[in-house]
């Protein structure tokens, strides 16, 4: 096929989550309420970290950047699925279609990382804890962090560099709600089955390369607890286990779509809604919900306020 023949398809047609119109209303007012919950819960755990200075260490430091790509990676396909909802043709622009599929991996990606670097952290505050000030400064999580969004970008442009390139002369329907890599090749006009391999390959050794460096820093991290069972050490096994929660919740369907897809359309449209919406509002509810610092700084935060108006 000549390079002119390759652009045949302007743009794509969604299929949604279901074709009944009052089940499709229902998810609308569902997921309405829920992306506002993960923006709102995002912005107020960022919000608070950056001016509760009981919160200024590397964790939180961490932790409201984790916030911030949670917001971030929802917003991505969230917003159009919900105003797809009051569609009836929900169609994507072949533009549209290809941002969609490069922030889910940019952002997806970064996050994976980021989880790895929360993952050393604990390793340092809770192995060397005499050097922890010293190894997690400020510049050292700067630097992380930058590492973190470099790798999802160079990810991302690996998966573009070769989709977008890739013949789309029909058909053009995608079976979810939004763009995504192992639908999208299917629609290619070339045979599509030896380059979905090596297109879910690629995001499959990211995602379980990050998932076993994770599944090592915590065995060590609980081995050291079981050796010292001061309180210090118990104290911050109590947030390695909210990080472990977050690494199962996130990387438990991305494993699953790139590494062992299923095939089950149903399954796979779950997967999708868990990964991109029930993951970033989880998130926030379970290190608010088991970090006893935050706990706190929403209660010397409530009393500020209140003192504030009453002196107003």
């Amino acid at each position: 096929m000549d390079k002119g023949n390759q652009s045949i398809v302007r743009e794509f047609v969604l299929l949604g989550l279901c074709h009944s119109w009052s089940m499709q209303v229902l998810f609308l007012m569902i997921f309405f309420i829920l992306y506002l919950t993960i923006v709102l819960g995002n912005i107020a755990i960022v919000i608070l970290i950056i001016i509760d200075l009981h919160l200024h260490s590397p964790m939180y430091f961490l932790l409201a950047n984790l916030s911030f790509v949670d917001m971030l990676l929802s917003s991505v396909t969230t917003p159009k699925m919900i105003t797809d909802f009051l569609r009836e043709m929900k169609t994507i622009s072949f533009g549209g279609c290809m941002c969609q599929i490069f922030f889910v991996h940019f952002i997806g990606g970064g996050e994976m990382v980021l989880l790895v670097v929360m993952a050393y952290d604990r390793y340092v505050a809770i192995c060397k804890p005499l050097h922890y000030s010293t190894i997690m400064n400020l510049q050292k999580c700067i630097g992380l962090l930058v590492a973190s969004w470099t790798i999802g970008f160079v990810h991302a442009m690996s998966q573009m560099t070769v989709i977008v390139q890739l013949p789309y002369c029909g058909p053009r329907e995608v079976d979810s709600f939004f763009c995504d890599i192992p639908l999208v090749i299917k629609l290619s006009c070339r045979d599509s089955y030896t380059l979905g391999i090596f297109m879910n390959a690629d995001s499959g050794l990211l995602a379980m390369t990050c998932f076993i460096l994770l599944l090592i820093s915590y065995t060590y991290i609980l081995l050291t607890v079981q050796q010292n069972s001061k309180s210090g050490a118990l104290k911050a096994l109590s947030t390695c286990t909210a990080h472990i929660t977050v690494v199962i919740l996130f990387f438990g369907p991305t494993i699953f779509i790139y590494m062992w897809p299923l095939s089950i359309t149903w399954v796979d449209k779950f997967l999708a809604v868990f990964y991109s919406v029930l993951t970033p509002l989880l998130n926030p509810c379970i290190y608010t919900l088991r970090n006893k610092e935050i706990k706190n700084a929403i209660k010397r935060f409530r009393s500020n306020y209140i003192d504030f108006k009453a002196n107003s």
